[in-house]
């Protein structure tokens, strides 16, 4: 038994997760034997099942791509609400439907912090190393301003927006773009001049550097990281910083990372956790079953293991 073998079991093997043994196939094989686990039925992709897909408009009706009933408010809060997502453009119904999508991750992993602000201000102020003294709200796919070339003039948006105390007072924020199986490919977006000022007006972006932040797989990043250091300078925060969140396994975003950090002559408002961290976090400052079920969905890779070896052993 291999792992193509068992991506056609689970209704989970996708060209595009590429050959072989590949973080995005083993990503999209667990969100299939987490739907099947969960005794969900699976979704269709033009015209076949999809492992890693739910079944609409069920998927949408029930909110299944969540976690929990608290997550599931805040879902319909940001989502369903009609004033709650004014100017959010939440793809739909990937939200809904799509078990890989990074969207329904950031409430799964935001949505108990953003009613509990005092598991929320523990846990990132661990992983800030201190930066953030009390977070005061949490918001998704936020922007500014989408288009308003007072910021960067284009229609990025945050996938979560954390607002803060910093320890020695004043308004502080960060700013999280979240992956889990993107392998960051892609045609990139058009530049504009727009970004380059903003640039200089960071300053801090190696010179040599801008060719590279222009095209994928650091583009996304590179907007990301514009939109962050323009609400800072627009909106007068004391502090601020853009966060990239993805799994450690997942090589593609970790050898981004890399290369973004490198393209930094200043690194202080760049930083990069692995969602290996955060689990780690709130392991140290809550029981809650969430925080387990979390984990089992989107970071047990040794279930895939498990399984390939229950399989292999009952072929021989």
């Amino acid at each position: 038994m291999d792992i193509i073998e068992l991506a056609r079991r689970y209704h989970a093997h996708e060209k595009v997760d590429g050959t072989g043994d590949t973080f995005q196939r083993r990503a999209r094989i667990l969100q299939s034997m987490w739907r099947e686990g969960m005794g969900y039925g699976v979704g269709m992709h033009r015209g076949r099942p999809l492992g890693s897909r739910l079944p609409m408009p069920w998927a949408r009706e029930s909110l299944a791509n969540f976690l929990t009933d608290g997550i599931r408010d805040v879902v319909r809060e940001e989502v369903l609400d009609p004033v709650g997502s004014r100017g959010k453009l939440y793809g739909r119904p990937r939200i809904f439907d799509d078990l890989l999508s990074s969207k329904p991750l950031a409430f799964n992993a935001f949505g108990e912090l953003r009613r509990h602000l005092d598991l929320a201000t523990a846990i990132l102020r661990e992983l800030s190393g201190g930066r953030i003294g009390e977070v005061t709200g949490i918001d998704f796919e936020h922007s500014p301003g989408r288009g308003d070339l007072a910021y960067i003039g284009d229609r990025s948006a945050f996938d979560v927006y954390i607002e803060f105390v910093p320890p020695g007072g004043g308004r502080g924020f960060a700013a999280v773009e979240i992956k889990y199986h993107e392998n960051l490919r892609g045609k990139p977006s058009t530049h504009k001049a727009r970004y380059d000022e903003v640039a200089d007006d960071m300053g801090c972006f190696l010179p040599s550097s801008r060719d590279r932040l222009r095209a994928m797989p650091l583009q996304q990043l590179f907007r990301d990281h514009l939109l962050a250091g323009s609400l800072r300078q627009v909106d007068g925060f004391d502090d601020g910083f853009f966060a990239v969140l993805h799994p450690a396994g997942n090589q593609h975003c970790a050898r981004a990372v890399a290369e973004y950090a490198m393209c930094l002559g200043d690194g202080n408002t760049f930083v990069a956790w692995t969602l290996e961290d955060l689990v780690a976090a709130l392991r140290r400052h809550t029981d809650a079953g969430w925080v387990e079920m979390f984990h089992d969905r989107y970071l047990d890779f040794g279930r895939v293991d498990r399984e390939l070896g229950r399989l292999a052993a009952d072929e021989e």
